[in-house]
């Protein structure tokens, strides 16, 4: 009798939940580090490194991601053999076996296609921009180009995927979750992640998932927290119509209150971040419209950032509000912009999103670098993947189009950490293969993370029997780009 209540009160779940030595706490610990198991408050900042492998050249980031792929061809690889030889057929050498997507799988002509806009050297390096970018390569001193970049993904779902998690599958945590879970928070106001949407005016483009900013595995205090133009910049974050913010503490207090009892004994970790999500939300109801409300800027910010800047929801408004994120401690922010998808109608459209993109994003290096930030802040700048160097589709005097290019294409990347007035790997004549120190997306991630103080291979989560990283099990070093 007496061991059918003990059975009755306690059961095999009950006592490994319960005992702090028991083997379920063993196994949470070692999954999840003693941090997150035994923490005294779960609203704490630092994240579960504790702090970083070794000293930081970088406190935060700001990624300018051009969704769709822009054309490198007519921005920053300069191939003057393309208009040369424009019209000619693509040697097959050049092409060798790489794979095509389905757009020009089956064309019966491949011709080579010289870029419609004039390039320019800049700079005491003389790096080579576009006419289409005048206010990108005035800070050509400033910047470092990567011409060599790579991906194995060839469409758009997938490569955007995997510069932002790491996999072309979904279900991974994304990069700015991987720096909240590993070093936590720089401020208590605001999320350490924050993610900015905007699409062109001229071609909406592919379409973006909250997963690409999601936490995947780890806990959801670590997920991206887009913020919106428009009423209501975080949504369900007011409180209902009748709902004091005094009524709302109280409701929190016993909220908070009930999910430590609960945690105490079902020791799930989630409820920890679900608390501290609550408070957060509860700060960002004053954090929010504070940062939101550009009016306070000088008329010679809006002047910098373009016309555009004023217009909330913008490119230009939004990196404006990238500058006012970081400024208020937010580590990661990521910016994404639509509309880069050029398969037709190529010389019209690039124009068009350039003059979106191109003072916008010189501005906010300006801007940062005049407010001091631009020592410890990294901005990074480009796309999934490049584009082809002949046309998809009939090549005419006035238009052609350019499909996918994974092989190797151009981002660049400003500020801490950085070689300034660099340009990093070079391709052939022809601009479809990589002739000197390609880069890997892995090896982009690693990189990253090693600029922020973090060893790309210790930054690692337990989940299902495997530990995963941002780099999966590849990635090195670039240091040709580092200071």
């Amino acid at each position: 009798m007496h061991c059918n209540q003990y059975e009755a009160q306690y059961s095999r779940r009950d006592f490994l939940s319960r005992t702090s030595l028991g083997l379920g706490a063993t196994a949470l610990a070692s999954l999840l580090g003693p941090r997150s198991v035994f923490a005294d408050d779960p609203d704490k900042n630092q994240g579960v490194l504790g702090g970083t492998h070794f000293p930081p050249k970088v406190k935060r980031v700001i990624y300018l991601f051009q969704s769709g792929g822009p054309s490198q061809l007519d921005l920053y690889d300069y191939k003057p053999v393309l208009k040369e030889r424009n019209g000619e057929e693509l040697p097959p050498s050049v092409r060798g076996e790489q794979r095509l997507t389905g757009m020009t799988a089956h064309q019966q002509s491949f011709p080579l296609t010289g870029s419609h806009f004039n390039f320019n050297q800049h700079g005491k390096t003389g790096a080579w921009f576009s006419d289409q970018v005048p206010h990108i390569s005035s800070i050509g001193d400033d910047i470092c180009m990567i011409r060599s970049m790579y991906t194995e993904a060839i469409n758009h779902d997938p490569a955007i995927t995997f510069f932002q998690t790491g996999s072309q599958l979904p279900g991974r945590p994304s990069i700015g979750s991987w720096i909240s879970y590993g070093l936590g928070s720089d401020n208590e106001n605001l999320p350490s992640f924050s993610v900015l949407l905007s699409r062109s005016h001229w071609n909406g483009g592919q379409p973006l998932y909250s997963r690409l900013w999601g936490n995947g595995f780890l806990p959801s205090l670590h997920q991206g927290v887009q913020f919106r133009s428009g009423k209501d910049p975080v949504l369900y974050l007011q409180n209902p119509p009748g709902i004091k913010s005094s009524s709302r503490r109280r409701m929190l207090d016993y909220l908070k209150r009930m999910h430590e009892e609960q945690e105490s004994r079902v020791m799930d970790p989630e409820i920890s971040s679900r608390v501290a999500q609550y408070e957060m939300a509860y700060r960002l109801q004053t954090s929010v419209p504070e940062t939101m409300n550009i009016n306070d800027e000088p008329d010679y910010i809006f002047d910098l950032y373009g016309d555009q800047a004023r217009v909330p929801g913008t490119y230009a408004a939004n990196c404006l509000l990238a500058r006012r994120l970081v400024e208020r401690g937010v580590k990661f922010v990521q910016l994404y912009h639509q509309g880069w998808d050029h398969h037709g109608d190529l010389p019209n459209l690039l124009g068009q999103l350039a003059g979106e993109t191109d003072q916008p994003s010189a501005a906010l290096i300006t801007d940062l670098k005049q407010r001091g930030l631009l020592e410890d802040t990294l901005v990074i700048w480009g796309g999934e993947f490049g584009r082809t160097t002949y046309s998809q589709g009939k090549l005419t005097d006035s238009n052609y189009g350019r499909d996918h290019h994974p092989r190797c294409f151009t981002i660049w990347m400003a500020g801490a950490g950085i070689k300034a007035g660099t340009v990093y790997g070079k391709t052939d004549d022809f601009g479809y293969n990589i002739v000197e120190d390609p880069v890997h997306v892995h090896d982009f991630q690693a990189t990253l993370l090693h600029l922020l103080g973090v060893d790309h291979e210790r930054l690692t989560f337990k989940h299902q029997g495997r530990r995963y990283r941002l780099t999966d099990v590849h990635g090195e070093l670039v240091p040709g780009i580092m200071a």
